[in-house]
């Protein structure tokens, strides 16, 4: 099969060969999030924009194009293809697909230059899977909205300039009353909890977010109260980046293992002559191959707005994050001893892969969300 993507996959490839894997390793070890000069390096490379207007600085081009770029560089440093992903599949598409345009002008370009970036607070303490029991409000008060309350498990949370804050702007109940509004970084009321201390992701920062008293403007709102629906179709594209982040992830760990089974000798030959191997190896390939399928097909299923459809973007999700699980676990068995060390980074790859399974919808619930599509109704979970 040609290969569409090939010019931009190569150069992503050599940026992440030559720039990110240095530097991966130390990323994990020390916790720290990706330099912000990288970030804008991956602005002028114009990774940041790929899949945003030209008019605010993007590239205007397929959310396929943005999907090689973070796989490349997902494949050795995920901090660094993090960066590609927020911008192009994150926050910043619910300002291009239902942000005003003097929002999209305000915001937009700063992201796309890497200048600044913006991170998403849905999740609550009493409020994961169950995101429409947010609590977090924020009430029209003299000419204002005041915020109160507090998010949790923000990737990029402390690290980000803005948050596209998901919150009750009404007191209608359930999903009707929330919507959302961009947050600044430094607005007085707004503090960060201390950086979590996460299996994975040790290089993409995540703390709460607290609010007490918050005044943002009314033309931040983005959303308002009763578009909950409309959130989350856009949150179909953060799907597809987050199901690419796992396919790099296991493909990162079947090249690895490829390559090691063809150098490494055991009882005298290498060991992919053992025939217990090869099945091993075997259920590595159909499992990274299933999970690229499905994710390209979900690709291929957006819409003139660019918008995926769900059911496909779940059976992606689901199906790429539990096998991002098992690949690396089986290239940490293929490799023995050596899998368990620092050394060859499986064991990065596989606190990773927890993570991605976690973040966006876990495979349990995108399980209730392929039912739901597949017969055309709605569960109430409380019930």
């Amino acid at each position: 099969m040609t290969d569409t993507y090939a010019e931009i996959r190569q150069l992503a490839a050599q940026v992440a060969r030559e720039v990110y894997e240095p530097m991966a390793e130390s990323l994990d070890v020390d916790r720290t999030p990706l330099p912000k000069e990288e970030r804008r390096r991956l602005g002028d490379l114009g990774f940041l924009g790929i899949a945003h207007p030209e008019k605010y600085g993007g590239s205007g081009a397929p959310l396929e194009e943005a999907l090689v770029v973070i796989e490349e560089l997902g494949k050795v440093c995920r901090p660094a293809a993090f960066q590609v992903f927020e911008a192009n599949t994150g926050p910043a598409q619910v300002i291009t697909h239902l942000g005003t345009e003097e929002q999209r002008e305000r915001w937009l370009p700063a992201i796309v230059s890497g200048e600044k970036t913006m991170a998403v607070g849905i999740s609550e303490p009493d409020a994961g899977s169950a995101a429409t029991d947010m609590r977090t409000t924020a009430k029209e008060i003299g000419g204002k909205l005041v915020i109160n309350g507090s998010k949790r498990w923000i990737s990029n949370g402390g690290e980000a300039d803005q948050y596209l804050l998901y919150c009750r702007l009404s007191d209608a109940p359930g999903a009707k009353g929330i919507g959302a509004v961009v947050v600044e970084k430094g607005t007085p009321g707004f503090s960060f909890g201390a950086s979590e201390r996460l299996m994975g992701f040790r290089g993409i920062p995540s703390a709460d977010l607290y609010f007490d008293n918050v005044e943002v403007p009314l033309e931040d709102v983005v959303v308002p109260a009763g578009s909950f629906g409309k959130l989350f179709g856009i949150f179909s594209i953060e799907r597809m980046g987050n199901t690419t982040m796992s396919l790099a992830i296991g493909q990162a760990a079947l090249d690895k293992t490829l390559k090691y089974v063809e150098e490494r000798e055991q009882f005298g030959k290498p060991l992919v002559e053992f025939q217990s191997i090869q099945i091993m190896l075997a259920d590595m390939v159909l499992q990274v191959e299933a999970a690229r399928l499905l994710r390209d097909r979900a690709a291929a299923s957006a819409t003139a707005t660019g918008i995926p459809d769900p059911l496909q973007v779940s059976l992606a999700k689901c199906t790429a994050n539990e096998m991002a699980k098992k690949v690396t676990d089986l290239a940490m068995q293929i490799h023995g001893g050596n899998g368990y060390t620092e050394e060859y980074g499986l064991e990065r790859l596989h606190r990773d892969s927890h993570g991605w399974a976690i973040a966006g919808g876990t495979p349990t619930m995108q399980r209730i969300r392929i039912v739901s599509e597949v017969l055309g109704r709605k569960f109430d979970q409380r019930r």
